[in-house]
């Protein structure tokens, strides 16, 4: 964040610091200059700076470039899209070029967290604007995103008996074994067919290996392509009953992005289609995921309620979340003068 803050002020934009809760980092607000005094709906472009990867991820995955890609933690997922918004200002400001509408970036520091702390500034900004122009990456072969699904996480605990694991087995009541039960019963929510997955990503248990576990926990994660779809999974998984006698569960969370789509909204169908007019010109075909099938979730769910979003603009390549991840660098310059081009002709 200081870095992206020194280089935008170094280019004559207005930086706004937002100090980061719940434990997260800081956020920043970039205006243009000639937003100063305007009151229109403007637009708002969207990155994040946190990656999934923790500490050490350099040492597998170390920057580097080979063969036309380039490598490095987070840097598909998002650091080029995050600095395509900058170059595109930079480029605006360096040809003395000002924007039809007020131009903003939001860079936030917890995207791949939840966003809990960054999503009233996101709705803030939302609500200020006529148009988000989400910088994730594109999915395969380029696509960019105008519809997506919804996004639940929980918290499962569950709370057994403990007991001395030889000598006193039988008055035990397992947690680990109860949430067992719960991790088949939750993965088998998963209909392909319907497009809905439930996967349960990290769990936690159990204090000794001699002692008949108290405690176990496990984290959720819900995905859905209709709201109608979002109340019936949301009550499956919050009426949750344990298998285990004398045990207890307690689900906690909730819906955290919700799914859209662009036949639903057309202002999104039409901003694609100005979207894939211009990237023509440019001299590429620029395709979408109707359906929001392979989609994810970002903070443009948070835009949806308030302007028309387009997502994955940015440049693209694969492995994100992983130690492989890398960026195609042949995708750089087309997706950044889409974004430019977008930019330039939005009214």
């Amino acid at each position: 964040m200081d870095r992206v803050q020194t280089d935008c002020e170094g280019i004559g934009a207005t930086v706004e610091r937002v100090p980061g809760t719940l434990g997260r980092g800081d956020h920043l607000v970039v205006r243009a200059p000639w937003n100063a005094g305007s009151n229109e709906r403007g637009i708002v472009m969207l990155g994040h700076l946190d990656t999934v990867h923790p500490i050490g991820s350099l040492a597998r995955n170390p920057i580097r470039t080979e063969a036309g890609r380039a490598h490095g933690p987070g840097i598909n997922d998002m650091k080029a899209g995050a600095h395509a918004c900058f170059a595109a200002l930079r480029r605006l400001l360096e040809t003395g070029t000002r924007t039809p509408l007020p131009l903003t970036i939001v860079y936030v520091a917890d995207e791949e967290v939840g966003s809990q702390s960054s999503r009233p500034l996101i709705e803030a900004e939302a609500k200020r604007a006529k148009y988000a122009l989400v910088l994730e990456a594109a999915r395969g072969g380029g696509r960019v995103v105008t519809s997506r699904k919804g996004l639940a996480r929980f918290d499962l605990t569950v709370q057994g008996r403990p007991a001395h694991s030889g000598s006193a087995h039988k008055q035990g009541r397992s947690a680990v074994k109860e949430l067992a039960h719960q991790i088949i019963a939750l993965e088998s929510m998963t209909d392909y067919d319907r497009g809905i997955t439930v996967s349960v990503g990290m769990i936690e248990g159990g204090t000794a290996a001699n002692v008949v576990p108290e405690h176990a926990a496990a984290s959720i994660d819900l995905r859905v392509p209709t709201m109608a779809d979002a109340v019936e999974m949301v009550a499956r998984i919050e009426g949750l009953q344990p298998v285990t006698p004398d045990v207890t569960l307690t689900v906690t969370g909730g819906m955290n992005r919700f799914p859209y789509t662009k036949q639903e909204r057309p202002d999104v169908a039409a901003l694609f289609e100005q979207a894939r007019g211009l990237a023509a010109d440019i001299g590429f075909e620029l395709q979408d995921l109707p359906t929001g099938e392979g989609s994810g979730g970002s903070d443009g769910q948070f835009c949806i309620p308030f302007a028309a979003v387009l997502d994955g603009l940015g440049p693209f390549g694969g492995g994100s979340h992983t130690n492989d991840e890398f960026l195609d660098i042949a995708t750089i310059v087309p997706r950044g003068t889409l974004l430019l081009h977008l930019l330039q002709t939005l009214r």
